[in-house]
């Protein structure tokens, strides 16, 4: 974990990461060492609270720590990360001047997170799950108003990463957490492809955090099935250093790609919410980054030094066009609004258009070299997926051809920052390429169903 405490140097909100087997009992003494005479209220749902909380509690009276009544929201349905639940935790932290030591997943630590900052605090986490990379990024996901948004927020300030209890975790949390690493493979190349445009600079100390862990950490993914401690130490530490090069650059850049936006989509239709046991946010995430590993595997054959610039200026989408487009994609009328605003903001006017569209070409050829480096063969990650229990093919979830051949074009309405699906947009081939991937030949029409079991 040399690693982690390496990346620590670096960040300024997270000052503390406990990471190993049977570490639950010194959570006290790293909130006393990172919260001295404060009192603490631990935040749990009835989940994790019959997994840990006794422990974390006794801890915490070990080391003389004064307690509120602890905060346990029940477990089922499962907690959702939106602003309502945020607004309610945040006035009972308002009644209280204690610090949240929260035993905690995905959406419990993100709403957690910002209620804390809500009320002027900073609070510890316990991992209860090797499921997300956002136990230590800054910024919490949040549905505010039906619309998913990262909300701005410091990251806690110590972490317990407790690796037995996480092997103990209902597997599908483990596959939840591969699926949420795999999407870093396609941000990666999502982020090269920006930084060869000159968009977004890559932050090399933040590439070397984020990715150089990732190919170890899904190398073995029948080992993570199995719980093996080793295997998931990996993948533990993986998460947590993608999050901290997220706190870094206070961006979700490093990490989150075009196939998060599958999910965000998924998410802000209540795709699989009120499943048993909800449809989680690592599922959707490992299927995205399916989905853009096959679109990817059709960029990297383009070679644009034929490409008629002046042709597709002359089809350049105007504003009012390119408006309607969005519209048609998007129903839902607060999602709608929202990508409005997103598509606006990265539409180039068509008087800049031909000088961007030269630099595209010009840059091409030495991203495609660095981007055929990253990027993993779409069939590769869907059998990774398939070996840890996640979901690797949308029949899976119950999802159609035509309404997953949707969720292409939706995604690239749905954030300003530049992806894949933004180049093949510009290019004027995001939909004969789409088009292909289901088509006879094409990967999605030729993917086989991974069996049951």
């Amino acid at each position: 974990m040399n690693r982690i405490k390496s990346a620590l140097a670096l960040t300024d909100q997270t000052r503390d990461i406990l990471v190993g087997s049977h570490v639950v009992p010194r959570t006290g003494g790293v909130f006393a060492r990172n919260f001295p005479f404060q009192r603490a209220v631990v935040v749990a749902d009835s989940n994790t609270w019959a997994v840990a909380g006794r422990a974390v509690a006794a801890s915490l009276r070990a080391e003389g720590v004064a307690m509120d009544r602890p905060i346990i929201y029940p477990g089922q349905p499962a907690l959702s990360a939106d602003d309502g639940r945020v607004r309610d935790l945040r006035t009972r932290l308002a009644d209280t001047s204690a610090v949240a030591c929260s035993i905690a997943a995905g959406s419990l630590n993100d709403i957690v997170k910002l209620a804390s900052h809500e009320v002027g605090r900073s609070y510890l986490n316990v991992c209860t799950a090797a499921s997300v990379d956002g136990y230590t990024s800054f910024g919490a996901s949040i549905a505010v108003g039906g619309v998913k948004r990262s909300v701005p927020c410091p990251a806690p300030r110590a972490v317990v990463v407790p690796l037995d209890l996480m092997a103990a975790a209902p597997s599908r949390m483990t596959a939840a957490g591969y699926g949420d690493l795999a999407e870093k493979v396609t941000a990666g190349a999502d982020w090269i492809l920006a930084d060869a445009l000159g968009l977004d600079p890559i932050d090399p100390v933040v590439w070397e955090l984020v990715h150089d862990p990732v190919q170890g950490a899904l190398c073995d993914p029948a080992a993570l099935a199995r719980g093996e401690i080793g295997a998931l130490g990996q993948l533990a530490e993986a998460l947590v250093l993608s999050g901290l090069g997220m706190q870094i650059l206070r961006s979700s850049r490093p990490a989150s790609g075009a196939g998060h936006y599958f999910s965000h989509q998924w998410e802000m239709e209540g795709y699989g919410r009120g499943w048993e046991p909800p449809l989680s946010h690592g599922f959707k995430v490992g299927l995205g980054a399916v989905a853009m590993c096959a679109l990817y595997e059709k960029l990297l054959e383009l070679d644009l030094a034929d490409f008629d610039v002046k042709a597709r200026v002359e089809s350049w989408p105007t504003p009012a066009a390119d408006a309607a487009r969005v519209r048609s994609l998007q129903m839902l009328p607060a999602v709608q609004t929202d990508a409005l605003a997103q598509s606006a903001a990265k539409q180039v006017p068509k008087s800049e258009a031909g000088l961007w569209l030269e630099k595209v070409k010009a840059a091409w050829p030495a991203a495609r070299e660095r981007i055929a480096v990253q990027v993993r063969p779409a069939a590769a990650m869907a059998d990774g997926l398939a070996r840890v229990g996640a979901v690797s093919h949308p029949s899976q979830i119950g999802v159609s051809p035509e309404d997953f051949k949707l969720k292409y074009f939706q995604a690239q309405t749905l954030r300003s920052r530049y992806t894949a699906l933004d180049l093949l947009a510009q290019l004027g081939l995001l939909s004969e390429t789409v088009e292909g991937l289901f088509a006879p030949g094409g990967y999605w029409f030729e993917a086989a169903v991974p069996a049951a079991g």
